[in-house]
């Protein structure tokens, strides 16, 4: 890996596109944000939070690894 820094140019790009088009990013969010609010529904908000912050950090985890 190059570096740990996150890049200006690809930084300053990726907050361009959010800004011309928010559409991609709620289409992007949108399946995040429904199972969220179904867990939230079916297990109480506490709960589903930390479900949530649970799947992230394994995300994270198997991004690191690979």
């Amino acid at each position: 890996m190059a570096g740990k820094n996150i890049d200006r140019v690809k930084a300053e790009s990726a907050l361009e596109v959010v800004r011309e088009s928010p559409a991609i990013v709620a289409i992007v969010a949108a399946p995040a944000v429904v199972v969220f609010g179904v867990l939230w529904w079916a297990t109480g908000f506490g709960t589903a939070l930390l479900i949530t912050l649970v799947l992230a950090g394994l995300a994270v985890l198997v991004k690191k690894l690979r």
